[in-house]
């Protein structure tokens, strides 16, 4: 069933909500000049400029079109997230600048980052993310095989620290990726649902996540979710970036027969037969991205 939805338009951008809410708040930051309006989260986010400086603002308190749960849950569940960019603060994270509550939501504001998200479902959906030349997937897949590796590092240097600071990465998948294909940077963009490790799946099959990175266990609820879960996740994004995504095969694998060796370990479906962390999966990698 269709959801009702109406336009809204703030300074020059248009977009779709399911009702009427109130955006004075945003215009009072800067000139809007972009947003994205198609996530399931209950978010939804802008790119707003004052003085030559941009910023990305998230915002929870709004029904976005594609959002069917309760905007006081997902303002909760914004709010909840504001410390973790704190404690996680790293070079290859977005910078949180600022948070609050509004009338009636609450914002969260970032720095800028001139990247693409490489899981742009709402301008390619589908076969179109792997198929259409300005997918920023396909033209990521098209990148020389070092520049991806490179970008592969900067993910796992990052969750390497996630896992040292106690943490555990929830609902990682390529959606929290931006590259800048200018200069060749990496950043993780959305950690909103990191959770102190270990945890456990309280949510069963529907646990946060992508089909295409989940481990077994992300579907089971009562589950540990751990270093164990992130190895496999960080081992499924690899296949996503340099290999054949859901196929593991080492046919559609482009880098290294020794890099191959230390991802499908990554990705068993047994827990005790992966890396038993990061940490571990990580000397792996970089020992086998050496050559030594």
């Amino acid at each position: 069933m269709k959801r009702k939805s109406m336009e809204l338009k703030v300074g020059q951008v248009v977009f779709e909500l399911q009702e009427h809410h109130d955006f004075q708040w945003l215009q009072e930051l800067g000139t809007v000049f972009c947003v994205f309006d198609q996530q399931d989260s209950g978010n939804i986010s802008f790119g707003v400029e004052r003085s030559g400086i941009k910023q990305f603002v998230k915002y929870a308190g709004s029904r976005p079109i594609g959002f069917s749960g309760d905007p006081i849950d997902a303002i909760t569940r914004l709010k909840a997230a504001m410390p973790l960019y704190t404690n996680l603060n790293h070079p290859h994270l977005i910078n949180l600048v600022n948070h609050y509550e509004t009338k009636a939501g609450f914002v969260a504001i970032f720095e800028w980052f001139d990247g693409e998200c490489l899981h742009s479902h709402w301008l390619y959906a589908g076969k179109l993310k792997y198929t259409h030349p300005q997918s920023p997937f396909f033209r990521f897949k098209q990148l020389p095989l070092e520049k991806r590796l490179k970008s592969l590092d900067a993910i796992f240097e990052f969750h390497h620290f996630v896992e040292s600071r106690g943490y555990v990465a929830v609902d990682f998948y390529d959606g929290s990726i931006l590259y800048n294909f200018s200069e060749d940077r990496t950043k993780i963009c959305d950690i909103d649902f990191y959770r102190l490790a270990p945890s456990v799946n309280d949510m069963g099959e529907h646990f946060w996540g992508a089909v295409r990175t989940k481990s077994p266990e992300e579907y089971i609820i009562g589950t540990t979710i751990d270093s164990k879960t992130n190895v496999y996740t960080m081992g499924a994004i690899a296949f996503g970036l340099i290999g054949g995504e859901m196929d593991h095969s080492l046919s559609k694998w482009e880098g290294s027969k020794s890099l191959y060796e230390v991802v499908v370990r990554a990705v068993s479906e047994d827990r005790e037969q992966r890396f038993q962390t990061v940490d571990s999966f990580k000397r792996a990698w970089d020992s086998a991205r050496s050559g030594k």
